[in-house]
């Protein structure tokens, strides 16, 4: 039975890359961490766009090999055919963006572990489980890695598989230039070639620039070279052509590539052309194996490599299907697509990291409130956040949906143990109680301190905010959210949004609706919304139809206690589980309100302080689970 659409094979590394654009690799401060190499480029790729995929590499065993094993479960690829290499270390490459161009790179790939990639790490059952299989050409160039190739190769036609060669030249990684050439794209080799040669004839696809195809064809006039390799193969060739599109060869190779069949080309600004090839073959594949025609196929394909070349990275670039689907019916808006504030938020919002489709959050994150009870001091706080955390992992067990809210001045210690459990983890920015609202000062004035933060935290800021606010009041704390969510966006966390309107003046079932729809036309995406108990079902109607209007993408909304009793709670989860865009609550007073008094008063010790709060989340825990369970049809 075929349970996946495609498996890659081949190069698996981290890539590491500048942050900053314009200058020498040398001269280069920061870096951005993303998974690379063009089986894995790839598969990641076509996962985006909807097709199961999978991937057949090794990685190391250490901290970037398991980096790589979960990036591509969040992206939904099948890992069963990645192999941890006890021996080697995971590839890593280095590289910047000089310019539109240039892109020096650096491979570290001497005994790693995807050069061991061996006969052995091809497993019958996992290749008869795949519709296709698409093989690169670097994992060519070593006896080793050509062996497990085409073990995959004869296995896939073995069991009735589509095959296809991305060529993916890379003269370095023949051997055929220096470490210090990565970016150099094509050597004449008759060596290449005539490695190349003797395997063509295992593939139904061979993709390829006008310079892959030199080498392929041992020719540097492109027609010829086609030519040479229709002589070998029988497979549909496709030449890439840059800003030209591509072409698509079926039979005899024509006397000019723009007799081949073509898809339409997208007029944008090209950031960077590296990644554009698996972008490319990612939407390629798409077409191909849902069976459209070779110009809808090289549409897609030139979509997802206009994506590649106009954001930074290369997986983090590619689309999504529904991301594709949008801009193939809107078209160029902003021939700088990374520019496109409209497209940037369906790509930044069906791309995420994770999706939820609960959480049951304790929230601990109070400061004031905490520093108001007698006897309390900086330390005594750390160390009672420590005991709500404990409370959690007694709850949660490992199991999704779970999740805390906690603050990095006075829960730090709290904060980073969580880190890695697979709680949904919420952290405050606000300044307790301010209006007009600012935020801690650890953020710093141009809120850098963003760029320390994990990357699993989710920024959490509380508004005290109504629509009827003095426009002066309105104005200041609109900047500083502003500000915040770019913030935000350009740091790749996530943003929860709490407002709180009862607080500041009368409240009826339009008020939250007014106040949502107010950030989203000052272009204000928040992933989470975190909102205090409706009173009716007209008023959650309103509020989540002023969401989805504007969001079909949103994480959803989580529920604020306002220090309620677990009876007022239980009568609000009744009313908010009839709506599925409510994921659940963030509660923290209710839970802990009591036994912190108890616990700074001496009157109770640690255990039993962690076991009260412990039955206290569990009890919410039900009570929501059960309004869920009460509210489905």
């Amino acid at each position: 039975m075929k349970t996946l659409d495609v498996i890659t094979i081949g190069r698996s590394s981290v890539d590491l890359y500048g942050a900053q654009i314009g200058g020498r690799l040398e001269d280069m401060g920061s870096f951005q961490k993303y998974i690379g190499g063009s089986p894995t480029n790839m598969a990641a790729g076509t996962a985006r766009l909807g097709l199961k995929s999978g991937l057949i590499t090794r990685v190391g065993d250490e901290h970037m090999g398991r980096f790589i094993r979960e990036e591509l479960a969040r992206e939904g690829v099948d890992t069963q055919g990645v192999v941890t290499d006890p021996a080697r270390l995971t590839a890593l490459v280095i590289l910047g963006i000089r310019d539109e161009h240039q892109f020096p790179l650096i491979f570290y790939r001497e005994n790693c572990a995807d050069m061991a990639l061996c006969e052995d790490d091809i497993a019958e059952d996992y290749i008869a489980s795949t519709r296709a299989v698409i093989a690169t050409g670097t994992h060519l160039s070593h006896a080793r890695t050509e062996a497990a190739v085409i073990k995959a190769l004869k296995l896939a036609r073995k069991h009735g598989a589509q095959t296809a060669l991305d060529i993916d030249y890379r003269p370095n990684l023949w051997g055929l230039a220096g470490h210090g050439d990565g970016e150099s794209r094509f050597i004449e080799s008759a060596g290449v070639t005539a490695k190349l040669q003797a395997h063509l004839h295992y593939f139904d696809l061979i993709v390829g620039t006008e310079e892959e195809f030199h080498i392929a064809g041992g020719s540097t006039n492109t027609i010829e070279a086609l030519r040479a390799v229709r002589a070998v193969s029988k497979a549909t060739l496709v030449c890439k052509r840059g800003a030209a599109g591509a072409a698509a060869f079926e039979g005899a190779i024509p006397d000019t590539l723009d007799q081949g069949q073509t898809g339409p080309g997208f007029p944008i600004e090209v950031f960077n052309v590296l990644g554009a090839g698996d972008g490319f073959m990612s939407g390629l594949t798409k077409g191909w194996l849902d069976g459209e025609s070779w110009p809808n196929a090289l549409k897609y394909a030139n979509a997802c490599g206009a994506f590649a070349v106009s954001r930074h990275g290369c997986t983090p670039a590619y689309p999504s299907l529904a991301e594709l689907q949008f801009f193939l019916e809107r078209g160029v808006k902003t021939p700088a697509l990374r520019k496109d504030a409209e497209l940037e938020q369906i790509h930044w919002s069906t791309n995420r990291r994770k999706t939820w489709s609960q959480v049951r959050a304790f929230a601990f994150d109070h400061r004031l409130q905490l520093e108001e009870v007698a006897g309390s001091t900086p330390e005594k706080m750390a160390a009672f956040k420590e005991l709500c955390l404990d409370a959690v992992l007694q709850v949660s067990q490992g199991e999704a949906g779970y999740g805390l809210l906690c603050d990095n001045r006075l829960g730090k210690s709290a904060l980073h143990r969580a880190a890695g459990q697979g709680l949904w983890i919420g952290r405050p920015v606000e300044w307790p109680a301010s209006r007009p609202l600012t935020l801690e000062p650890e953020l710093g004035p141009d809120f850098g301190g963003l760029s320390e933060w994990a990357l699993e935290n989710t920024v959490k800021v509380l508004c005290f905010c109504h629509p009827d606010d003095q426009p002066q009041m309105q104005a200041e704390q609109e900047a500083t959210i502003t500000r915040l969510f770019h913030a935000c966006r350009r740091n790749r966390l996530e943003m929860l949004l709490e407002v709180i309107p009862s607080k500041v003046g009368p409240v009826d079932d339009l008020t939250t609706a007014k106040l949502i729809s107010r950030f989203y036309d000052i272009g204000i995406y928040p992933d989470w919304w975190k909102l205090e108990p409706m009173q009716s079902r007209a008023a959650w109607a309103a509020t989540c139809e002023a969401i989805t209007s504007r969001d079909a993408h949103t994480q959803g909304i989580v529920i604020l206690g306002l220090g309620q009793s677990e009876a007022e709670l239980a009568a609000a989860f009744r009313l908010a589980a009839e709506f599925p865009l409510v994921k659940g609550f963030a509660v923290g007073r209710t839970i802990f309100a009591q036994p912190y008094a108890d616990w700074i008063a001496g009157r109770i010790d640690d255990a039993s302080t962690t076991a009260t709060m412990a039955e206290g989340f569990r009890r919410l825990c039900g009570i929501w689970d059960a309004a869920r369970k009460g509210a489905q049809p």
